[in-house]
């Protein structure tokens, strides 16, 4: 069966859709781990999870961004076999790496437990969500091949796969091991993840099978002769990529450490600590990241779409699909920040049952709206084979928010390290967007960011006055919150209408790119 290709818009509505239904997926399984667990056993989930993308990342070596980007450009060229090429060194590379480093973290469990987890009960969910790190670091290198292919139907549907099955491991196992203690419990809901990861990984290799191109077959002998070429201009461009993520995945183990010994300096105790990052991390951050799906999608389209214009020397395509990511970032960040705010503490009441969370996003959601454009920002830079800066921007940003989580948290608790971690993230962008002006230019309308902002203020004013109205009028929490939302969302897109920043031509365009025949 042939390969078809799909547009940029295209691709990436197919990714925002399934990625919506995800987040919808993620969120039914997170309510349910928050009535079972509590903030507590949320708090230890969150402790046991960051070793796992630090042995992915090393494992990965940053291969699945340049597996995207090279096999754009060889499609480009029509070099089938060098498609082929790239993709047995990165199975070969990665299967092996990640192996032998799962091995090494299952030996040495006892002694990582004892210097990253201040609380040892997150040790058997540490020990159990370990041996995901294979299985993911073959999915990334198959999906960095689709989306080299710009497949991004085939990607979409397995991580719809993944997220079914992940919810339905989750509620089980969580039943069945909730009798035996709450460490037993979060170590069953990090367990699903193993499963999920794996049967999707089987969709991927079965639609692998299916839907190769056979044109990019070549002998044994032949692809390793070309194996250390190929294998150089995979790490050109992966070894950056593997800094960032080593970086981030780095200062990812040792957050919860620096968090909870932050909170000991401002005389708050380990089990208490547990729970105020579990609240952090584990309710705030869902909420934040619930629109940025649409964002990252962008940016999973936007890789090899930025890096096939710039192989063609197409400037002018390059700058329109920039002008698209940021549009479609400011669109969807500037309406999400407002309810996140505005809406805070009945959204972590309604869903979590605790309001004591809500302080926390409202202190979060306007430093976070810089995230919705970073995603796109990073997309660039690395479809523009600008890893190498994407990374040291990450180093400067991740050096300063470590420093304000700890300088805010041991003085002003909680509070003070959700002020330090969105300053990292307005920092990152920043330093994101300067590179790219630098590089190659970055034209910005000022003027839309400013109606855009009106109306902002107007939907914020609005949403306001109508949830007072609704609580004054008898209607309960969640028909306030729905209520006054939903209301307020339409005087922001009209008043966007009004603005003259949505035309009947943009949602023709989205109608047909929606509507045009993709097939898997």
């Amino acid at each position: 069966m042939t390969q078809t290709k799909q547009s940029f818009i295209r691709g990436t509505f197919v990714l925002s859709a399934a990625a919506f239904i995800n987040r919808i997926l993620g969120f039914v399984s997170g309510m349910f781990l928050a009535r079972f667990l509590g903030a507590e056993g949320i708090g230890l989930l969150m402790m046991a999870h960051p070793l796992v993308p630090l042995v992915i990342t090393v494992t990965e070596l940053g291969l699945p961004v340049a597996i995207s980007k090279l096999v754009a450009e060889a499609d480009v060229r029509g070099d089938r076999r060098k498609v082929g090429r790239i993709l047995s060194i990165s199975l070969l590379v990665t299967g092996t790496f990640s192996v032998a480093l799962t091995a090494a973290s299952l030996l040495g469990s006892e002694w990582i437990a004892s210097i990253l987890l201040t609380d040892q009960r997150a040790y058997y969910a540490m020990l159990a969500i370990t041996p995901i790190a294979p299985i993911v670091a073959v999915s990334a290198v198959l999906k960095g091949y689709f989306r080299g292919k710009q497949r991004m139907l085939t990607i979409a549907a397995s991580d719809v796969i993944e997220h079914t099955v992940q919810i339905a491991c989750v509620l089980a196992l969580v039943h069945l091991l909730m009798p035996y203690g709450i460490a037993y419990a979060a170590a069953g809901a990090m367990f699903a993840s193993v499963v999920s990861e794996a049967i999707s990984l089987a969709f991927l290799f079965v639609s692998y099978r299916a839907y190769r191109d056979r044109g990019d077959a070549e002998p044994l002998p032949e692809r390793l002769r070309h194996g250390r070429r190929t294998l150089g201009e995979l790490l050109k461009i992966g070894l950056p990529t593997t800094g960032h993520g080593v970086i981030h995945s780095v200062y990812g183990a040792f957050q919860p450490l620096l968090i909870t010994k932050s909170l000991a300096l401002a005389g708050i105790g380990t089990a208490l600590a547990t729970q105020q990052f579990g609240m952090l991390a584990g309710y705030a951050f869902p909420l934040l990241f619930l629109p940025s799906f649409v964002t990252h999608s962008l940016s999973t389209a936007l890789i090899p779409a930025i890096s096939e214009a710039n192989a063609n020397k197409n400037a002018l395509l390059m700058h329109e699909r920039m002008e698209q990511a940021m549009r479609v970032a400011l669109l969807v960040g500037a309406p999400s920040t407002v309810v996140l705010f505005e809406w805070a503490t009945p959204l972590t009441t309604l869903i979590y049952q605790s309001p004591d969370a809500g302080p926390l996003l409202k202190i979060l959601a306007p430093l976070f709206f810089f995230h919705y454009f970073d995603a796109p920002l990073h997309a660039i830079l690395l479809g523009l084979g600008r890893a190498n800066a994407a990374m040291w921007n990450y180093i400067v940003a991740t050096a300063f928010k470590a420093l304000a989580v700890f300088v805010f948290g041991s003085e002003f608790g909680i509070q003070g390290i959700a002020y330090g971690l969105g300053f990292g993230i307005v920092l990152l962008t920043v330093l994101n967007f300067m590179t790219i002006s630098t590089v190659i230019g970055f034209y910005v309308d000022i003027r839309k960011y400013v109606k855009v902002g009106i109306c902002m203020i107007i939907m914020a004013i609005c949403g306001q006055l109508l949830f007072e109205r609704f609580t004054e009028a008898g209607a309960t929490l969640l028909w306030s919150t729905i209520g006054s939302a939903t209301a307020a969302l339409a005087v922001y897109f009209a008043a966007l209408a009004l603005a003259d920043l949505v035309r009947l031509s943009h949602i023709r365009q989205l109608a047909l790119a929606i509507g045009a025949r993709v097939r898997l």
